[in-house]
């Protein structure tokens, strides 16, 4: 043996047994076969060995290709370090890098803005809010009102179709004129967060992103829509994701091209304090698969392919007609192109796309209208809700009028189950799986609806996480084979395209954020297929799972893993990373809980994690439930006083909703967290301690935080909600579980989609522990931090990084990558 690699073996053992806290290591063991340990260890293990001047920088990635310190100092032996291939630098992308384009309220240096411009955004920001919260309660009320003016019921069809009409055109055509007037065109630039330009900016992001156009992704329509935008789109292009791209000057879609859903492209991210804005361009035939993240300077040659769960990072370029996966992406035999084309001309697209708009404005807006005119007709509810009816005295009437909102509230919960599980199998049987259809047919509204009617999330967040997933996703169509019951055998979000040819092995649990492809697409066609997972697998978070899945019986797919769709068939093994490499199915450490997981103490902690889910679910409801009667209250008070206080009443009314939501729901956590507060765990799922974790999930809620994304009040409601906040923290999205167990520095940037999620759970066993971000630190789009990680000042995430459990990023450094490794450092 070479002399330098004894040295680094000897130097790696030494770092190992003080990890492992033993008092030596054989340099042959295998670290989670014979050593005992596990991924978080090892992280622990390449944080030491990082920090070090006399050892080579080590990744999680390393230690799985090379399990044993033997094999892992030999691949040191001649190895040198580079950037990641494909990649150029960002900061090259832009022409202003180098200084501000925006110099708000005099600041023309390249500090960071003080408290002052922060402030004043965030007044700025409520004060559009309220403009337009006024705007729109005055033309909801004065056009209900012209509606039910109608002497008969064709006359008040008639009026409500028009009124429908007009609303729907303004709505669409708003956010065009304020992109036009507020920003003109969008150029290769950045600005500082909080100016001027970043408040024209966000409006108008704001207004993009709440159009209900946003709701004819999947149509003819919507291309049509991001021309009026700005955007360079083709012929016969298809866009299935409803992530609306904002700085639409800057995309540049070819002929023929097809972006899957939850496609991030929205030619913008947030880095450093700043906005910085970059093109895209994807040439003629380009698909992009589900989940994946284009970042800004990317582009696609004609007949390019990029695989599901996959990201380009900016600079990176696919050649044309090759085919790349993984993120960063990289060339790849895997063919993506799976469905042979259909003729779907013009004369199609526009029969469709006519078809659609006759359908919302002649039934669906309509309806809205008349079901909202029923619901202020009845005598009971107008009564309880005005605040002049002496009924209001009454305890008995009082009583009266919660009972009739409670049977109301849960019968229309039953009604809504009756109806997705019959109406979209009904439809089902009208599409054959396995046939090739052509768009904008009948056959392609069917799989739209039946997309849109078995993927209602109040449905899987009520029943995910305990025992009644399981017949919830059964009577949606679900072939779950012989269900082996956990009590956690699916999380609280699971999508699919359609139920009725998804398959789920016995013995297999979901963690959250399951896709199941069950839909194949090309520009022209799609066809249904069979998706399948195997049996006795663990299906980890933010997981896209195809219909050409390549994983049979016990896997282990760990968080935001590619499932290969290639190759040979992987059974009893685990898979990580993008594109996905073998890892071991499980480590001694998670063994731990296996004995309450058999037999009669199973059943017996089953009955009981039954129990507190049932009781977790009822509770749930009631907190659904109140919130919805106090804001139905504010808003019936608030028409009422209308007709003397004017417009102002119902900019109040908007204000006193979005207060009373974020109070109502942070009141709720405190009350939770007061019982057991979260704290780190490693316990079995038939641990109390977990179920109260469960509970914690299912009556919080983040939806309303969406509202704040990009402006100063989000983090104010993250600290009220017990996360350690710095000041002038940039969150434009990032999602964060527990709260309590987050800490964020001051000035960091969260961009859209990011997520900081302290926990993961593995077969039986749940485990959660801190995470900290340091000062100035930026998570990119789509970057997921894991659990027992520390961020260190000014380090940067690029787009869709996984930061695995237990990692330490040094202070400056960038890291990027599926699972992330030291990709360079941030440039002064």
């Amino acid at each position: 043996m070479d002399a330098p690699v004894a040295r680094t073996e000897l130097l790696l053992a030494e770092v190992l047994a003080g990890v492992l806290r033993a008092e030596r290591v054989a340099v042959d063991g295998h670290f989670f076969d014979d050593l005992g340990a596990d991924s978080l260890v090892m992280a622990q293990f390449c944080a030491r060995v990082r920090k070090r001047d006399d050892l080579p920088t080590v990744s999680m990635k390393d230690i799985y290709q090379h399990p044993t310190i033997t094999s892992l100092a030999a691949a040191y032996a001649d190895t040198e370090f580079s950037p990641v291939a494909g990649q150029a630098p960002s900061e090259g992308l832009l022409p202003n890098a180098g200084r501000a384009v925006d110099a708000p309220w005099g600041d023309t240096d390249e500090s960071r803005l003080g408290a002052v411009p922060h402030l004043l955004c965030g007044v700025a920001q409520l004060v559009v809010f309220l403009v337009f919260s006024s705007v729109g309660g005055l033309v909801a009320i004065e056009g209900y009102e012209w509606v039910m003016e109608g002497s008969r019921a064709v006359d008040v069809y008639r009026r409500a179709v028009l009124f429908s009409v007009l609303v729907f055109c303004g709505l669409c055509a708003l956010p065009v004129l304020a992109k036009w007037l507020l920003v003109g065109r969008f150029t290769r630039r950045r600005m500082r967060v909080w100016g001027l330009a970043y408040l024209r900016f966000w409006c108008v992001k704001t207004l993009i992103r709440t159009s209900p156009a946003r709701l004819l992704a999947g149509s003819p329509l919507y291309g049509l829509y991001l021309r009026a935008l700005g955007a360079r789109v083709g012929k016969g292009v298809t866009i299935l994701s409803h992530t609306v791209p904002v700085c639409t000057d800057l995309l540049s879609l070819g002929d023929g091209a097809l972006i899957r859903k939850d496609v991030q492209l929205s030619c913008y991210r947030a880095r450093d304090g700043w906005i910085e804005m970059g093109p895209v361009s994807l040439g003629a035939q380009v698909i992009v698969g589900e989940q994946s993240v284009l970042e800004i300077g990317t582009a696609m040659g004609d007949g390019a392919r990029l695989g599901h769960a996959s990201s380009l990072q900016s600079g990176q370029r696919v050649p044309a007609g090759e085919s790349w996966h993984g993120s960063p992406a990289e060339a790849t035999t895997s063919y993506y192109a799976t469905v042979p084309p259909a003729a779907c001309g013009t004369p199609r697209r526009a029969v469709y796309s006519l078809g659609q708009l006759a359908a919302m404005v002649l039934v669906y807006l309509p309806l809205s209208v008349v079901g909202l005119s029923i619901v202020f007709s009845v005598p009971l509810l107008d009564a309880v809700l005005s605040p002049r009816s002496p009924a209001l005295g009454n305890p008995a009437f009082i009583l009266d009028a919660v009972m009739a909102s409670l049977v109301a509230f849960f019968g229309a919960l039953l009604v809504g189950l009756v109806l997705v599980s019959t109406l979209p199998r009904l439809l089902s049987r009208a599409i054959t799986p396995g046939r090739v259809y052509p768009l904008y047919g009948f056959h392609y509204g069917i799989q739209r609806a039946l997309l849109r009617l078995t993927n209602i999330r109040f449905f899987t967040t009520l029943f995910g996480d305990s025992s009644a997933i399981v017949h919830y996703l059964r009577g949606l169509g679900y072939d779950l084979c012989n269900v082996q019951q956990t009590g956690s055998n699916f999380g609280s979000m699971v999508k699919h395209d359609t139920p009725y040819l998804s398959t789920v092995g016995s013995g297999t649990m979901v963690a959250d954020g399951l896709s199941i492809i069950n839909a194949e697409f090309s520009s022209t066609s799609f066809r249904l297929s069979r998706t399948a997972i195997g049996p006795n697998n663990f299906v980890g978070n933010h997981i896209v799972y195809p219909a050409r899945g390549r994983t049979g019986d016990n896997c282990l797919l760990a968080t935001k893993v590619m499932v290969p769709v290639d190759g040979p068939v992987r059974e009893g093994v685990g898979l990580l990373g993008s594109p996905s490499f073998e890892i071991p199915r499980t480590v001694m450490r998670d063994t731990k809980f296996d004995s309450m997981a058999t037999g009669e103490e199973q059943r017996r902690r089953l009955a009981g994690k039954n129990r507190h889910n049932a009781l977790t679910a009822g509770l749930h409801l009631l907190a659904r439930w109140f919130h919805f009667v106090v804001l139905a209250g504010i808003a019936t008070v608030a028409v009422d006083l209308y007709a003397v206080h004017g417009v102002s009443v119902l900019a109040l009314a908007s204000l006193a909703s979005t207060v009373f939501t974020v109070v109502f729901f942070t009141l709720v956590e405190r009350v939770v967290t007061s019982l057991r507060p979260l704290k780190p765990l490693f316990c079995s799922i038939y641990d109390p301690d977990f179920w109260m974790h469960e509970r914690f999930w299912k009556l919080t809620s983040h939806r309303y935080m969406q509202a704040f994304n990009g402006t100063p009040y989000k983090a104010l409601v993250w600290r009220l909600l017990g996360v350690k906040v710095g000041r002038r923290v940039f969150d434009d999205g990032c999602a964060l579980i527990e709260h309590t167990l987050v800490s964020i520095g001051d000035d960091c940037t969260l961009n859209a989609s990011s997520v900081i999620q302290t926990h993961s759970q593995e077969d039986g066993a749940f485990k959660s522990d801190r995470a900290t971000l340091g000062r100035g630190v930026t998570l990119g789009v789509g970057a997921l931090v894991h659990y027992g990680t520390v961020v260190g000042d000014q380090a940067q995430l690029d787009a869709d990084t996984f930061l695995m459990k237990g990692e330490e990023v040094p202070p400056g450094a960038r890291w990027g990558g599926n699972p992330a490794v030291e990709s360079g450092y941030v440039s002064g």
